[in-house]
């Protein structure tokens, strides 16, 4: 168990985080909501129903939603572009391990299954990070659409307006609002990350390149 857990500690611990923040939004959105249900004349719900309401869905999947697409953008902008003296970027003047050609490990025991199978599991495989994460940003951004159509069209019933199609709801600039205020924050701070890690240091994390190497160093290696 002390082994699973040292060998495990970053995931553990973030998932930890995750799933404490979750619930204290979850429960201190639902007081939020009742609020202003109450405030309108309107029954309040319970735990389990304001899981299911417009008002929770559109909160949760709009921040993933940006989070996926920072993940997404950030794994392919590195394939082909540099910035010099970052521990985030590869080295414009060196051959990177990452670029290595999968098909000389083919006969590698410790390989992963699609190396050895080759064909198209190795074409998707070596495009699976990318794939995933693109994946995951397409859900979150569908289901952000249909949450945000629900609490949408709660107000405009509150306030007398007429209401719309999750397609509809996506053409309003509300919608658009809503997701270009999250994303804005995470290429700031992806831009913050990747200029900072040229002249600043934090020894012992991968994130950072060595302390005493020169700011000119690229990669964290």
């Amino acid at each position: 168990m002390r082994s699973f857990l040292r060998n495990n500690g970053l995931s553990l611990v973030l998932f930890a985080i995750f799933v404490g923040t979750l619930i204290g939004q979850s429960l201190t959105g639902l007081q939020v909501y009742n609020s202003d249900q109450q405030t309108h004349g309107r029954p309040t719900v319970s735990f389990d129903a304001y899981l299911a309401t417009g008002h929770f869905i559109e909160s949760v999947f709009e921040n993933w939603e940006s989070e996926f697409l920072q993940d997404a953008a950030y794994v392919i902008f590195t394939i082909l572009l540099f910035q010099r003296g970052s521990s985030e970027s590869k080295d414009p003047d060196k051959t990177s391990p990452v670029d290595a050609d999968p098909c000389n490990a083919i006969h590698d025991p410790n390989a992963p299954w699609p190396v050895h199978q080759g064909g198209v599991w190795l074409f998707l495989y070596e495009r699976s990070l990318s794939l995933a994460f693109v994946g995951l940003f397409i859900l979150a951004f569908m289901l952000h659409a249909v949450g945000g159509a629900q609490q949408y069209n709660n107000e405009q019933q509150l306030h007398g307006g007429a209401v719309v199609s999750t397609m509809e709801y996506i053409g309003t600039a509300q919608f658009w609002f809503e997701s270009f205020q999250n994303w804005q924050s995470e290429f700031l701070a992806l831009l913050a990350m990747v200029v900072l890690s040229i002249v600043l240091r934090q020894r012992g994390s991968p994130e950072s390149k060595p302390v005493a190497s020169p700011h000119t160093q690229t990669g964290a290696e």
